[in-house]
């Protein structure tokens, strides 16, 4: 297990994320994978090829990915280690990882919404909930923007922070590598277009599997994360219980579910995609009637989960650490 390098990369990444200046210079991991994700689409998915030749060459760029992935994440852990000492390798490796989780600027974007409501209307917080959800979002009213800023807040909970976080505990920076390669990939080539149903087979059915266990987790800190907040931990278990499995994602509906139900709101619901109206059920069973307050409940219980996870991670390493001497 590699505990420890997952507690300084959280930590790392809590204190000062990514700083701008460094992605101006250098771009991000993130957009590094994506321009080797721009190529293997651009060269192997032409439209000329069979349904099952796109498939195929869909399973070869996941493959790719895992492989490029694995190998660098294990040449950077084996050069550190052979160039430093222990205690300084392990801080390094842990400040590289830290660019993998999404703690602090999910929770910066998420904050802009509720800010750009508050300070700007209901243009304001149009404007800033653009840059984090799918959707069209010209025409949401405030209720329709405070639900979908919650709802990404709980779903990259799971898929930018806990699930990266869990993978390199298991896997190390390798692992953390090979999961935001899979997550990348899907979310740019699984979807269930004309282009990409065929191509993004593999990379879409990968993600959902390596996000199973984290959106699992990820319920259970927002749970654990209503009780000293005076939430309701009892709703949420009854959401996740009736409105989990119904959700369009395997995976995103258990963190959606158990927000709603902490804070006794609706989630999901009817919303518009590329012009087109989709009629999704409701998650949770109290008011969809959203305001910029209800993000800032989130936020705490978002917050707090985090918080749970960092403790539980540092007691695992004064665990370990106890446990081999």
């Amino acid at each position: 297990m590699f505990a420890d390098l997952a507690l300084v990369a959280i930590a790392t990444e809590a204190m000062v994320g990514y700083p701008d200046a460094v992605y101006r210079l250098i771009g991000h991991p993130v957009t590094w994978i994506g321009r080797l994700i721009t190529w293997c689409d651009d060269t192997w998915n032409s439209a000329a090829r069979s349904p099952r030749e796109r498939r195929l060459y869909g399973v070869v760029t996941l493959l790719l990915l895992l492989v490029v992935s694995l190998l660098v994440g294990l040449a950077i852990m084996a050069l550190l280690e052979r160039l430093f000492p222990s205690l300084i390798a392990l801080i390094l490796c842990g400040v590289l990882a830290s660019t993998l989780l999404a703690q602090r600027s999910l929770d910066t974007h998420v904050m802009a919404v509720a800010k750009g409501l508050e300070t700007e209307g209901l243009a304001g917080g149009r404007t800033a909930v653009a840059h984090i959800v799918g959707r069209e979002t010209e025409n949401l009213d405030e209720a329709a923007v405070c639900r979908a800023a919650i709802e990404s807040l709980a779903e990259n909970f799971s898929d930018g922070v806990v699930a990266p976080l869990f993978w390199m505990v298991v896997l190390g920076l390798p692992g953390a590598l090979a999961y935001k390669a899979i997550n990348t990939a899907d979310s740019m080539i699984g979807h269930k277009t004309e282009r990409h149903q065929a191509f993004g087979w593999a990379s879409a059915r990968c993600d959902d599997l390596v996000n199973l266990p984290a959106s699992r987790l990820s319920a259970l800190w927002l749970v654990l994360a209503a009780v000293p907040l005076g939430f309701s931990p009892a709703g949420a278990f009854r959401t996740i219980g009736r409105d989990a499995g119904h959700h369009r994602s395997p995976n995103a509906g258990w963190p959606e579910a158990a927000m709603a139900g902490a804070l006794g709101i609706r989630l999901s619901g009817p919303r518009v995609y590329d012009g087109v109206r989709v009629e999704e059920r409701w998650v949770g069973e109290g008011k969809s009637d959203l305001t910029a307050k209800d993000i800032r409940r989130a936020l705490m219980l978002y917050r707090t989960a985090c918080g749970l996870q960092v403790a539980v991670l540092a007691l695992m390493v004064f665990g370990l650490r106890i446990a081999t001497k």
